[in-house]
C-alpha cells in the first residue's frame, strides 16, 4: 500500500508539470511556425514598398494620407472578417514652398544652413526674416536672459539629445519640449523667429521637422519656428562664439488650413471564444510630408497588418476579437487615437490587450508593457518563448502614444521596441526613406508580435 501510496503522489505531482511542458511546448512550436512564416513568405516588406514608394509621405490631410487610407482598406479587406472606416477630423497643415536659411557673418557674407518649418508653423513674411540671435539650452535660460535682451531677435534653441543616455528615446523625450513649446516661450519675450537643433544624435545636413504647439497664444503673438539640421546648429553656434553680432535670415510658407475629414482604417477577425474581448494591434498611417515615413510608422503599418495575415496563412483561429487599427493624424495631432478610444467608451468595448509598434522597423529587441506590476508578473515569463530569436526585455512602463487613451486601469498596453539606436537618424527626416529598411529586421519584428499576440490571445487573467 506505501509503494502504491507513493506512485500516485508521484503522479499527482508530476501530471501539472507535465501538462504544464506539453503547453510549452506546443507554444513554442507555434511561434516557431510564426517566425518561420514571416520569414519565408512574409509581406510585409512588399507593402510596405508599395506604401513608401508608390504612395509616398502621407500628413493629414493631404492627398497622399487618402490615397494610403483607400490602400490600407483594400489591402485588409483580403485578410480579414471586416473592414471599415472610422471618420476622424484631422488638422491640415501645408509646408508650401521650400524652406531657405542662411547666417551672415558680415555685410553681403553668408552660408546657407539646411532647415524645415516645423509642423504647424506660421510662415515668415514673404521676403523672410533677418534678426540676431540668441543662443539658449533651456527655457529657465531664456528667462534669466529677459525681454529686454530677446525682443527682435531669433531664439536659437541648442540643446542636444544626451548621447550618454542609452535608450535614445529617453534622450529624446528630454529635448523634444525645446521644439514643441519653443516658439511659444520666445514669443512672449518678443522673439521674432526661432530655430531649434534637430532632434537626432546624428551629426549631418539633415534637419528633421516635428509637431510645435502655439497653446493659447494669440494669432498677432505668433512667431514662425524651423529645425536646422545638426550640423548647422553646431556651424551657428560656433559662429555665435565668435561673434555675437551674427545673423540670421530665414524663409517659410507654411500654413494652416481647416480640420478636414479623414479616418482611422479598422481591420477585424471575430473571436471564436471569448469575441467581445477585443484585441487590438496597430500603428499610424500618417507620416510627415518629408521622406517617405518607412520607419515612423509606415513599418508599424505593416508588421501589424501581417499579424492576422500570418494567423490566417497558419489557420489560427483566435480566441479573442483582433483588430488592426492603421491609426490616421498621430505625427500632429493624435486625433485617430483620441478617436478610436472615444467610440470604444461609447460603444462600452472592452478591449483586453493592445500592442503598437512605432519605433521604427529595427531589430526587435523586446516589449515594454503599461500594466498593474501584478499582471506584468504573470506576462514577464513569457520571455522563454522569445530568447532563441534574440529578443529578451521585456520591462515595465510605455505603450504608444495611438493605443494610449484606452488605458483605463483594465486593458494591458504594450510596445514593439526595436534596436533605438538608428531610430532618430532619420525620425522626421527627409531620410526617412524605403532604402533605409532592412527586409529581415522589418519580418523578425513582424513575428515578434504576432507571437506576443498568440500568447496574449490565450492568456488567462
Amino acid at each position: 500500500m506505501c509503494f502504491i501510496r507513493q506512485t500516485l503522489l508521484i503522479l499527482i505531482i508530476g501530471f501539472p508539470i507535465f501538462l504544464n511542458s506539453q503547453i510549452d511546448k506546443e507554444k513554442s512550436d507555434f511561434i516557431n511556425d510564426i517566425y518561420n512564416e514571416a520569414l519565408s513568405n512574409g509581406k510585409s516588406y512588399e507593402w510596405l514598398e508599395y506604401l513608401s514608394n508608390d504612395i509616398g509621405h502621407r500628413l493629414s490631410g493631404s492627398v497622399n494620407a487618402e490615397r494610403a487610407i483607400k490602400w490600407g482598406e483594400e489591402e485588409l479587406s483580403n485578410i480579414s472578417d471586416k473592414v471599415w472606416l472610422q471618420p476622424v477630423m484631422v488638422p491640415k497643415w501645408v509646408r508650401g514652398a521650400p524652406e531657405y536659411a542662411h547666417i551672415e557673418s558680415s555685410s553681403g557674407k553668408t552660408i546657407s544652413v539646411p532647415i524645415l518649418a516645423l509642423g504647424g508653423s506660421i510662415s515668415t513674411p514673404s521676403i523672410g526674416i533677418t534678426a540676431n540671435v540668441i543662443e539658449v539650452k533651456s527655457f529657465e535660460e531664456l528667462d534669466k536672459i529677459g525681454e529686454e535682451k530677446i525682443k527682435g531677435k531669433i531664439v536659437f534653441y541648442n540643446r542636444p539629445m544626451d548621447p550618454t543616455i542609452i535608450n535614445t528615446f529617453q534622450a529624446y523625450g528630454q529635448s523634444v519640449n525645446q521644439r514643441t513649446q519653443g516658439a511659444k516661450y520666445a514669443a512672449k519675450y518678443g522673439a521674432v523667429g526661432v530655430i531649434v537643433r534637430s532632434m537626432t544624435t546624428a551629426s549631418d545636413n539633415f534637419p528633421h521637422t516635428g509637431s510645435m504647439y502655439y497653446d493659447d497664444l494669440p494669432l498677432n503673438k505668433r512667431i514662425p519656428a524651423a529645425a536646422i539640421s545638426t550640423n548647422g546648429a553646431d556651424l551657428l553656434s560656433s559662429m555665435l562664439s565668435l561673434n555675437k553680432e551674427v545673423k540670421f535670415y530665414f524663409r517659410q510658407n507654411s500654413k494652416n488650413f481647416p480640420d478636414q475629414l479623414s479616418h482611422n482604417v479598422i481591420a477585424e477577425v471575430r473571436g471564436n471564444k471569448y469575441p467581445d474581448e477585443i484585441i487590438v494591434v496597430g500603428g499610424h498611417l500618417d507620416s510627415w510630408d518629408v521622406g517617405d515615413g518607412s520607419h515612423d510608422d509606415g513599418a508599424g503599418i505593416v508588421q501589424s497588418m501581417e499579424v492576422i495575415r500570418i494567423f490566417k496563412s497558419l489557420g489560427y483561429k483566435p480566441n479573442r476579437t483582433i483588430r488592426v487599427v492603421l491609426f490616421i493624424n498621430e505625427e500632429n495631432g493624435l486625433r485617430g487615437g483620441n478617436k478610436y478610444a472615444e467610440i470604444a467608451r461609447e460603444k462600452n468595448e472592452n478591449h483586453f490587450f493592445a500592442l503598437e509598434s512605432d519605433a521604427g522597423g529595427f531589430t526587435p529587441r523586446g516589449f515594454s508593457f503599461d500594466t498593474s506590476l501584478k499582471e506584468f508578473k504573470l506576462i514577464e515569463p513569457w520571455v522563454k518563448y522569445f530568447k532563441d530569436y534574440a529578443l529578451d526585455n521585456f520591462f515595465l512602463g510605455g505603450s504608444g502614444a495611438d493605443i494610449g487613451p484606452l488605458k483605463d486601469g483594465r486593458v494591458i498596453l504594450s510596445g514593439l521596441r526595436p534596436d533605438p539606436q538608428r531610430y532618430f537618424d532619420y525620425h522626421h527626416a527627409p531620410s526617412d526613406t524605403f532604402d533605409k529598411i532592412n527586409r529581415r529586421e522589418l519580418e523578425l519584428g513582424a513575428a515578434a508580435m504576432t507571437a506576443l499576440i498568440y500568447l496574449m490571445d490565450n492568456h488567462k487573467l
